[in-house]
C-alpha cells in the first residue's frame, strides 16, 4: 500500500513485523499530521513538486571542536538555487554536524513539497547508516537518526546519496564561511598551566 525508501521500510518492519500494523501506524501518523495542519500550509506558495536536490555538509575544527552546517536546495529542472543556509552550532563532532546539517536541510526542503528529494552528502558513513547498511553504534547519534527518519516520512520519496567532497564544494564552502566569519576568540578557553608555571604565578 505504501512505498518508502528502503531504510525506512526496514526500520518500520523491525518495529511492526505485521504489514497491517505497519500500515495502520502510517495511516494514523498521516492523519495526526494533517489534523494539525491548515489548508494554507498544504498549499504553500512557491511549492515546486517534481524532484529537488539537497546538498548538505557539516564539519568541525578539532573533532570535536567548533562546528558549523551548510545546506543548499536546488531545483535542477530550472537550474536555480531555492534556498541556502549556514550557521555555527557550537562544539560538536564531524558526524553530529553532518546529521544536524541534513536535519536542517530536510526542514527547508519540506516547505517546497517536492515529489522526490535527493539528498547529497559527502560522508559515506552517514549515508550508509541512513540507508541501513551500517549500524549506528554511538547512542548519542541515534536521536539524530530518528529525527531524520521522522522527517523523511513527510516526503513522498527521499534518497540519501553519497558524493565526493569535491562535488559538494558549495555546501562545504558555507560551513567554512560560517566558521571563518565568527571565529572563536583565542582567549575563550583558559590555558592549563603545568606545575612549574603554577609555582611562578604564585
Amino acid at each position: 500500500m505504501f512505498r518508502f525508501p528502503s531504510s525506512l521500510e526496514r526500520r518500520l518492519s523491525e518495529i511492526f513485523p505485521k504489514t497491517s500494523d505497519r500500515e495502520r501506524f502510517v495511516i494514523d501518523a498521516i492523519e495526526e499530521a494533517l489534523a494539525g495542519e491548515s489548508p494554507e500550509d498544504r498549499t504553500l506558495p512557491g511549492s515546486v513538486g517534481g524532484s529537488l536536490h539537497l546538498y548538505t555538509d557539516g564539519g568541525s575544527r578539532g573533532n570535536p571542536g567548533q562546528a558549523a552546517i551548510g545546506c543548499i536546495l536546488v531545483d535542477p529542472s530550472k537550474g536555480v538555487t531555492l534556498a541556502e543556509h549556514a550557521e555555527r552550532i557550537g562544539e560538536e563532532t564531524n558526524n553530529v554536524a553532518e546529521y544536524l546539517a541534513l536535519i536542517e536541510g530536510l526542514k527547508i526542503a519540506l516547505r517546497y513539497r517536492p515529489n522526490r528529494l535527493i539528498c547529497h552528502l559527502d560522508s559515506e558513513l552517514v549515508v550508509r547508516q541512513l540507508n541501513g547498511e551500517y549500524r549506528v553504534r554511538m547512542p548519542s547519534l541515534q536521536p539524530l537518526v530518528d529525527e531524520i527518519q521522522k522527517l523523511a516520512m513527510e516526503f513522498h520519496d527521499v534518497v540519501f546519496q553519497y558524493i565526493p567532497r569535491e562535488d559538494n564544494w558549495r555546501a562545504d564552502s558555507l560551513v567554512n564561511k560560517a566558521l571563518d566569519e565568527h571565529p572563536v576568540p583565542s582567549h575563550s578557553k583558559p590555558k592549563k598551566m603545568d606545575s612549574n608555571e603554577w609555582r611562578m604565578e604564585n
